[in-house]
């Protein structure tokens, strides 16, 4: 299947796997509008096809200016045949040191903001009986790991959603709904996750250090699209295995998750709460 001429919507697309998947699609042919709160690096990407591309900056969380941003994107050329929800930030950081209003924040950018764009872009889409809808989840979306409570609960919550809406609207209404589960991606995911009082960690880890290119993450999102797979693994290693573990024997992945959580509580222990933990290295688990 070729992307060319085909229309297609990324939230997050300033950086990261939204900027690299935007690079994708404009490099095909396709028609991108380019989401994100960051207007310079939203026109830097449109750069590759300024023709091909709509700039189209927002907050996610803004709940009220979406009905205009929907309109804006869908009169654009007629109609949006994909949609990627692709915004989201991460946490690393221990419940106990977690304020509530992270949690908040986490549930309003990585479930609330895609559930709310999307319900606004569906009847649009059930009215002409096609279109694909796609979600970045995680593997902390099926695999609860430590420092990750929040984020974990946010990216476990939208694969439900996404698992009913596919329910009902794939046979009869035509409308393709893919979920991707990216493990650890050589990103700024790790920089810009949240700390336990809100604020930026400012630094990566371990996890995203040693994790799967870009590129060849990338190269295996597209390949999902193009085949309208219903969930497309983003991992490979230890994360490919825990989640198989998490269906066979999820007895053993909880023991992994709490040694690994001993490991870190013990650190927390030792340099107190406020230490910047870092999660190390998953391919050291034996699973």
């Amino acid at each position: 299947m070729s992307f060319k001429d085909q229309t297609i919507w990324i939230t997050g697309a300033s950086s990261g796997i939204g900027k690299a998947l935007a690079i994708r699609f404009l490099r095909e042919g396709a028609y991108v509008i380019l989401s994100g709160r960051k207007v310079n690096q939203l026109t830097d990407v449109s750069e590759i096809s300024k023709e091909h591309s709509l700039v189209l900056p927002f907050d996610t969380t803004d709940f009220d200016s979406l009905p205009d941003k929907v309109e804006t994107a869908w009169n654009w050329r007629s109609g949006v045949d994909m949609l990627i929800n692709n915004a989201g930030v991460s946490q690393r950081s221990f419940a106990l040191d977690t304020k509530f209003e992270v949690y908040r924040q986490l549930i309003e950018i990585d479930y609330l903001a895609p559930v709310a764009l999307t319900q606004l872009i569906l009847p649009k889409m059930t009215a002409r009986k096609k279109g694909h809808l796609a979600v970045v989840s995680s593997v902390a979306g099926k695999v609860g790991p430590p420092l990750r409570s929040g984020y974990s609960g946010a990216k476990h919550a939208i694969i439900g959603y996404f698992d009913c809406i596919r329910a009902e609207l794939e046979e009869f209404f035509n409308i393709h709904v893919s979920t991707i589960l990216p493990g650890s991606v050589r990103t700024n995911i790790a920089i810009n996750s949240f700390a336990g009082d809100g604020s930026s960690r400012g630094k990566s880890d371990t996890n995203i250090e040693n994790g799967m290119e870009l590129d060849h993450a990338i190269d295996l999102i597209m390949d999902g699209l193009r085949n309208k797979r219903r969930e497309i693994n983003v991992s490979d290693g230890v994360e490919l295995a825990a989640q198989n573990l998490r269906a066979s024997d999820p007895e053993k992945l909880f023991k992994v998750t709490a040694t690994e959580g001993f490991r870190l509580s013990q650190l927390r222990e030792s340099e107190g709460p406020k230490v910047s933990m870092d999660p190390g290295d998953v391919r050291n688990f034996k699973v």
